[in-house]
């Protein structure tokens, strides 16, 4: 008795099937924005000789020292003080790990803080895959969703979205991406990371 070939099945049908669609989103959206994510702390590790965990508040406050310019550009008055006082708050978190990373400058970036990383990396890319994904689309939505009549709240909403655009998406994956290995020579570290 001969079987049946039943074929390739079409684009479409794949796009429904809810598994085969979760292969296409990991494939063509998660893993290339996590290599992405990956050859960014590494570039940052290599020019700037600073820890990788460092890049995303550094990002966090270049990104509020833009809206601070451009509130001050658009508001006046008591929205602009109200502004001033949230931007402020948003970057009290980056600025304080930013000084305790500073204060603890000796260690420095070696096996010890890569394998650290790497962990957590490696427990937030497979735990938090729909995490990155739900932050991703939303992020692309919410400037076309977010739309308030109000002029002030309106501005306060639109800094909100560029927020978030900017530095929510980035997070997540800058947290879930393999880290650069350290640059120390150290014997020990290298054979750590090929046969351990």
């Amino acid at each position: 008795m001969m079987t049946k070939f039943r074929g390739v099945r079409s684009p479409l049908h794949a796009i429904g099937d809810g598994r085969i669609g979760m292969d296409w989103i990991n494939r063509y959206i998660d893993q290339p924005l996590l290599h992405g994510a990956a050859g960014l702390l590494r570039s940052w590790h290599l020019r700037t000789r600073q820890p990788p965990e460092l890049l995303e508040p550094t990002w966090n406050l270049v990104v509020l020292a833009f809206l601070l310019i451009a509130s001050g550009q658009v508001l006046a008055g008591k929205p602009f003080a109200l502004g001033v006082t949230a931007l402020i708050m948003l970057a009290l978190p980056s600025a304080r790990k930013l000084l305790s990373a500073m204060k603890a400058r000796g260690g420095g970036y070696g096996a010890r803080e890569y394998k650290s990383l790497r962990a957590r990396a490696i427990a937030k890319r497979e735990a938090e895959w729909s995490v990155r994904i739900i932050v991703l689309f939303s992020s692309a939505c919410l400037p076309f969703i977010a739309r308030i009549d109000d002029p002030a709240g309106a501005c306060f909403m639109l800094g909100a979205s560029i927020w978030f655009v900017l530095t929510g998406p980035l997070k997540a994956y800058l947290d879930a991406a393999e880290p650069p290995e350290p640059n120390e020579g150290d014997r020990m570290f290298s054979g750590a990371l090929h046969f351990g």
